[in-house]
């Protein structure tokens, strides 16, 4: 079980990111040309912030099961010399933890604005906040943390 959640959590990483990244652009894009807030506006950012929550699930799920985290915990203060350990412990789970709070706040302000511009920018503005967050807590391959590859099949 822990082998496939780690593969679906490393295939939702790319909707989360995929969707972000659209979210954003699309974000910035209307504020600035002075768009409407559409409904795929509105479907994207939902979409998003579901992706997000479930990603976080599956994360939760692998934290409580990752041999690397129970090591960590229970050689704690060895644990906290190795980068990676700290890195899957402690970083990554807290930072994409804030991210996700950060990304589910702007969605619920963006969903209550009045204007279509205010939703935009209060769309981007916390949406932009949560995608530093997630670019930093990914252990993407050229990470200086921890390295993972793109895609990771086992």
């Amino acid at each position: 079980m822990y082998s496939t959640l780690l593969i679906l959590h490393a295939v939702v990483r790319w909707l989360v990111v995929i969707s972000l990244t659209t979210a954003l652009g699309r974000s910035i894009y209307g504020y600035l040309n002075q768009r409407s807030f559409t409904r795929v506006d509105h479907i994207l950012r939902h979409w998003t912030a579901t992706f997000a929550h479930i990603q976080l699930v599956m994360g939760v799920m692998l934290y409580m099961k990752s041999p690397l985290v129970q090591y960590f915990w229970k050689n704690f203060s060895e644990a906290m010399q190795q980068l990676d350990l700290l890195f899957y412990a402690l970083i990554h789970s807290l930072t994409m933890l804030i991210g996700i709070v950060v990304l589910t706040i702007g969605s619920a302000l963006a969903k209550r604005k009045q204007t279509d511009r205010e939703q935009f920018k209060t769309m981007g503005l916390w949406f932009g906040m949560a995608f530093i967050l997630f670019l930093v807590a990914i252990p993407w391959p050229f990470s200086f943390f921890a390295q993972r590859p793109f895609i990771r099949l086992f």
